[in-house]
């Protein structure tokens, strides 16, 4: 950035360079010594190959020597300054290939965008600093030109520097400020400047014009993709109210139920919770999924004293199925004799178990709390079965994760250890509360149970008839074999032979009979 925007500055206005020369030769050999430094440290640079990050010294070198860039870090380090001695100091122009670095500069911008927490206002900034280097150029190119003129030959170029009636248009910062001033007002074509007086006035104008154009047009359209960018979340959330109020004007809902809504909205916004997780995560890998979402939510579900002693694996499933909600002052999570299908966890906010009456508070829940774990595990002999057995309201407004119990039994389903230890831990804290009926004659299994046992011995039967039917085939080939034995041996001693053919026609009179009799068992199975 310093070669980018002093190299140009130095070499059109004089002073600079001769009022600040010792100056420049400091920073100009040090960011010589810097570019150096980096020339090493690419050497240096690690990178990816099939995945697995290469460190050989040898490699990265050669990778560094035989690529594009070293040929532009080359080039911008030859010594040009040794054309000092035979030029002057007053050519700092000569150092115009430091230039070339600019790619190294782009590449810090785009890992920087990239890992920062605020890349809208890194963009912006970007493109402010583009434009004023551009403006910056320009300045310095007018003077020139206007040097080359002739300083005050006519209205459009700089002003004549011995005139006595102005005399600071001789001084450096003035001629600086009144380029870059003049250059402003041409790019971005917003000010009135004196008109050319000459064809190559006429032609400087004309690129300037076709450049502020370009440079207007850049900025409109990045910073209006930059602005809608910032806003996509809340225009979304924005919309999507707006079509819920549509919704309730359409339907005619009541003033305060629509009042109430628009409140859980304006909370989820303000404090941040509108966005959906899943669609937010949806782009990552699993493992990076599990990985967030272990971090998010691990500590809350160890919490549940059911889940405390469970292996990793079955925790890592349920963290990635644990889904937010939000209640409104006022809601029921559950009420009594409702049908629990899902589990709770408070993560903020503070929940009253109340009477039927919705006033009378028993006990209050605040964070870290649960309730409903008991119920999606489906105990057998508890007394509450899977209804619910509390009226449960939120106070304030109340942020919990909500586990299904379809979601439970699914990851079970891999853990068949841990859905046993689940169970008998179920069981000891209903045994504790006097909720669980120990004789066997009250335990009625469940309907979806029975079914898989009467479907699981339709199946054994089922194997069992193909195997008796293999049993039966062989038997009969066998037989078959053997009379042909018998059949040859006869022939040989002279005996007289049976008839094969009606023996054959037997069998396959018995085979057909027992094919539809087995069909006829399949129709009917089928029919039930």
């Amino acid at each position: 950035m310093y070669n980018w925007t002093m190299i140009i500055a130095r070499a059109c206005f004089e002073e600079l360079q001769h009022n600040y020369l010792l100056y420049w030769v400091v920073l100009d050999y040090t960011s010589d010594l810097i570019y150096l430094a980096d020339m090493v440290f690419r050497t240096r640079t690690g990178y990816l190959e099939q995945g697995l990050m290469v460190k050989d010294k040898k490699l990265l070198r050669d990778r560094y020597v035989a690529s594009f860039q070293f040929r532009l870090d080359a080039i911008s380090m030859l010594p040009t300054d040794v054309f000092y001695f035979f030029l002057g100091l007053d050519y700092p122009e000569i150092r115009i290939n430091k230039l070339l670095r600019i790619g190294r500069m782009m590449e810090f911008f785009t890992r920087t965008e990239t890992k920062t927490n605020y890349p809208n206002i890194f963009r912006i900034a970007n493109l402010i600093m583009y434009i004023l280097i551009i403006i910056h150029w320009n300045a310095c190119f007018y003077f020139s030109f206007s040097k080359s003129i002739g300083f005050g030959a006519d209205e459009w170029v700089y002003p004549a520097l011995d005139d006595p009636e102005e005399p600071d248009f001789g001084l450096p910062m003035r001629k600086y400020s009144f380029s870059l001033y003049w250059s402003t007002l041409t790019l971005t074509t917003i000010g009135e400047t004196p008109p050319p007086a000459l064809d190559s006035e006429f032609l400087f104008h004309v690129v300037d014009f076709l450049v502020g154009v370009l440079i207007f047009a850049t900025i409109v359209g990045n910073i209006a993709t930059m602005i809608s960018n910032m806003n996509a979340a809340q225009s979304q959330f924005q919309a999507r109210i707006d079509n819920i109020k549509q919704y309730m004007q359409v339907r005619k809902v009541s003033k305060d139920l629509e009042l109430r809504v628009i409140k859980w909205f304006d909370y989820l916004w303000n404090n941040g919770k509108a966005q959906d997780e899943r669609e937010v995560l949806r782009y990552l890998p699993d493992k990076l999924k599990a990985e967030i979402a272990i971090q998010v939510h691990m500590e809350t579900l160890k919490k549940v004293r059911i889940f405390a002693d469970c292996e990793a694996g079955l925790l890592i499933e349920l963290v990635l199925k644990l889904r937010p909600q939000v209640f409104s002052p006022g809601d029921y999570i559950c009420k009594k004799g409702d049908i629990g299908r899902e589990m709770y966890i408070i993560k903020d906010g503070k929940l009253a178990v109340v009477a039927d009456d919705g006033v009378t508070q028993f006990v209050v829940l605040g964070s870290g709390s649960y309730f409903g774990e008991i119920s999606i595990l489906n105990i057998k002999g508890s007394k509450a079965g899977n209804r619910r057995t509390a009226n449960i309201r939120s106070i304030g407004y109340s942020d919990l994760f909500c586990l299904s119990k379809d979601d439970l039994m699914e990851s079970l389903i891999e853990y068949p250890d841990a859905k046993g230890m689940l169970e008998e831990k179920g069981r000891q804290i209903l045994m504790k509360d006097g909720l669980i009926d120990l004789d066997p004659a009250n335990i009625k299994p469940e309907v979806k149970e029975l079914e898989e046992k009467v479907n699981k011995l339709y199946s054994m039967m089922e194997l069992m008839q193909m195997k008796l039917k293999k049993i039966l085939i062989n038997y009969k080939n066998t037989d078959k074999a053997l009379r042909h034995r018998i059949a040859d041996l006869e022939r040989l001693t002279g005996e007289e032979v049976e008839d094969e053919d009606e023996e054959e026609e037997e069998m396959k009179k018995e085979e057909k009979k027992e094919d539809e009799e087995m069909k006829e068992d399949k129709e009917k199975k089928e029919e039930e």
